[in-house]
């Protein structure tokens, strides 16, 4: 398994530069990369359906045009998702893990992104047909041919995860961890990571606390109020603190494209949460004493 700090602590993710999202121009894309860079924000996350099948292109290009140095940043993407959409022939959203469309799919990522190798490849999904030695058997050849160079999933439960590593080595898990959504404390995600030393990404690591404004995140901002005067810190960077507290040394994918909340998030890493801090915060998203 790679050492974890070949990736920075925190992960620029993509999704919303494209069509997806701020329909960012490549100009703007390259000073957004190297923004990112300035702060420390030296890896990458991308999926191959991001904007449509689009967004990997377009990055692709303006990171050619940026003259980066490859070396200098990590490129992470992901596979398997068959959405409905005008570039793909399919009839239904569904799965593909299958041998040839796992090395495919790879490859493409790699013409889009202008690149020889990924540093992280992830399963997107799990489905319910994949089988490990047929996976084993792409992710042994990408490996072989230096295309990828560590293997993971996203959104993988611990017994999915096991399934896999009877013919193939995950290197991490990327899912969904926040403050408003921590099932995965519970279900063992977050244990089997700590334990087996894999590398947990969080997307949506701010979880619903700017997009809803409900009786949970009333309790989490009645909760944070002192505390952003005691850290100096904002909602943001507490909600960010909170999870780099947990032992299982979360690297959060922040999706925004603001330069300041980039900043800010970097900035989050020198927050040292106090422990009853951290649990009244739990204790706010749960709305009621921890057990």
């Amino acid at each position: 398994m790679e050492a974890k700090r070949a990736y920075s602590k925190v992960i620029a993710g993509t999704m919303t530069w494209g069509s997806w999202g701020k329909k960012l121009t490549t100009t703007e894309m390259i000073d957004l990369m190297q923004f990112c860079r300035s702060l420390g924000i030296t890896t990458f996350d991308h999926a191959d359906i991001y904007g449509g099948y689009a967004n990997e292109a377009a990055f692709g290009n303006a990171l050619k045009e940026s003259n980066i140095d490859r070396t200098a940043i990590q490129l992470i993407s992901k596979c398997g998702i068959q959405m409905v959409d005008a570039s793909r022939n399919n009839v239904v959203k569904h799965y593909n893990y299958d041998k040839a469309y796992i090395i495919w799919s790879a490859e493409q990522s790699l013409k889009n992104l202008k690149t020889d190798y990924l540093d992280l490849f992830l399963l997107h999904r799990p489905s319910p047909l994949m089988h490990p030695a047929v996976i084993s058997e792409a992710v042994s050849e990408l490996l072989k041919a230096g295309k990828i160079k560590n293997f993971g999933v996203s959104n993988f439960t611990p017994s999915q995860i096991s399934l896999l590593e009877t013919a193939v080595s995950v290197s991490g898990n990327q899912v969904e961890f926040s403050l408003t959504a921590n099932d995965v404390m519970y279900d063992g995600t977050l244990d089997e990571s700590l334990a087996n030393n894999r590398m947990l990404m969080s997307w949506s690591p701010l979880g619903i606390y700017f997009k809803e404004k409900n009786e949970q995140t009333a309790r989490i901002g009645a909760t944070m109020k002192p505390m952003m005067a005691k850290y100096n810190a904002t909602a943001d960077q507490l909600l960010l603190a909170w999870l780099f507290k947990h032992p299982a040394g979360v690297y959060p994918v922040v999706g925004t494209t603001v330069k300041e909340r980039l900043k800010a998030s970097v900035e989050a890493l020198e927050i040292n949460m106090d422990l009853e801090d951290w649990f009244l915060l739990l204790e706010a998203s749960k709305g009621h004493e921890v057990p």
